[in-house]
């Protein structure tokens, strides 16, 4: 099964003598992007990976008399897993730099971001793109709303959108999420980080997986593994740019009572979120439906304003006395309150609090019927 993605149309984005960086978490197709486009492009290409032992050592050896004669005869110039070849930022400098015309695509993990191999070296001289899980906004090029409601979302709430989980059959796809967690999840921080194991990251993970769309103490989470406030805020900040967990922060401008000091967290992906507590229980029997409707619908969202793209800062908003609206946009100079509620019949209003105290702003309640609106 193929799934149209936000990217297919990497022509447009190409630049001369401009490096397109293409990453985002593992697994999520950046390989495949890749080669359907390479498939049916007109230039003249290389494709090399960065797994290659050869090409580590050819990239990395900075020697423009070894690199610029190899790249120089193709108008297009591409690296898989960039992030495995060192010092790649500044071997990409060298190739957009010395060869005119050429075309340069880097695809790679999140350790592009953790490493900094990229950024500075390439100033000015790329375009970064980041691809997620597949998002409605995608799936809505090719299926319907009847589609997307009835057979896509029972299963992405429990099995999330990986493109290889949406792609199989029921009976697979929690054995493809346990090897995803098992194998990809924790790669780049423990090759990267000053991480001896993966058991103390998976215990904070499944504390956060049982704690979607609640505020979360880092003191707390530090006291239940032993670890101290600073280490939990540091592995939660690796989570972050490993695209595994989204942290979202409270909302306050005016008044004294609103709660912004606490975060809560939601993953990137539902699937990964119920292989880490090994839940893949079907909806009507489960005890967190609202949770992870929730966690859905704040990813989803992520997905649509990355790819729009739609300029927004995220929050939360709550007050110490519980009134609370699930998440909050605030862009174009205004608020936009959104409240998720799966049961269609539950339609919430906005607290009386927020609209006397910002009254400008707007309020929606997200439910199965009308989600397509708020992420496609």
């Amino acid at each position: 099964m193929k799934f149209p993605r936000i990217y297919d149309d990497l022509d447009s984005r190409l630049k001369p003598n401009k490096v397109l960086v293409l990453y985002g978490p593992r697994r999520v197709g950046k390989t495949t992007l890749l080669t359907n486009y390479l498939s049916q492009t007109q230039f003249k290409y290389q494709l090399d990976s960065g797994d290659n032992i050869k090409i580590q050592h050819l990239l990395s050896s900075q020697d423009f008399d070894q690199i610029l004669p190899y790249v120089s005869q193709f108008q297009l110039y591409c690296v898989d897993e960039a992030q495995n070849v060192p010092n790649i930022g500044t071997s990409l400098k060298i190739i957009v730099d010395q060869v005119p015309g050429i075309r340069v695509i880097a695809t790679g993990s999140s350790s592009f971001d953790l490493s900094g191999q990229v950024g500075e070296p390439l100033v000015g001289r790329q375009n970064t793109l980041t691809l997620f899980p597949l998002s409605q906004m995608e799936l809505s090029k090719n299926y319907s709303p009847f589609e997307l409601e009835t057979k896509f979302l029972p299963d992405i709430l429990i099995f999330g959108a990986y493109p290889l989980v949406l792609a199989s059959p029921r009976p697979q796809k929690a054995n493809i999420l346990e090897d995803l967690v098992s194998s990809y999840l924790f790669k780049d921080i423990l090759s990267l980080e000053n991480v001896k194991n993966s058991k103390v990251l998976l215990d904070l993970l499944k504390l956060i997986a049982f704690q979607v769309g609640n505020e979360v103490s880092l003191t707390e989470l530090g006291q239940q593994l032993n670890l101290d406030y600073k280490t939990v805020a540091r592995y939660l900040d690796l989570f972050e740019k490993c695209f595994i967990l989204i942290n979202l922060r409270g909302f306050s401008r005016n008044l004294r009572t609103e709660v912004t000091k606490k975060s809560k967290y939601f993953f990137y992906d539902n699937g990964i979120r119920n292989a880490i507590i090994s839940n893949f229980n079907p909806l009507d029997t489960r005890n967190d439906l609202g949770a992870l409707w929730e966690n859905f619908l704040i990813s989803e969202r992520l997905k649509y304003q990355k790819y729009k793209p739609l300029y927004a800062n995220n929050y939360f908003w709550r007050t110490w006395d519980q009134k609370e609206i699930d998440f909050l946009e605030e862009r174009e100079g205004k608020l936009f309150g959104y409240e998720f509620k799966y049961s269609i019949s539950n339609t919430p209003p906005a607290p009386s609090l927020f609209n006397s105290t910002y009254p400008n702003s707007s309020y929606q309640v997200i439910n199965p019927k009308n989600y397509l609106t708020f992420t496609s």
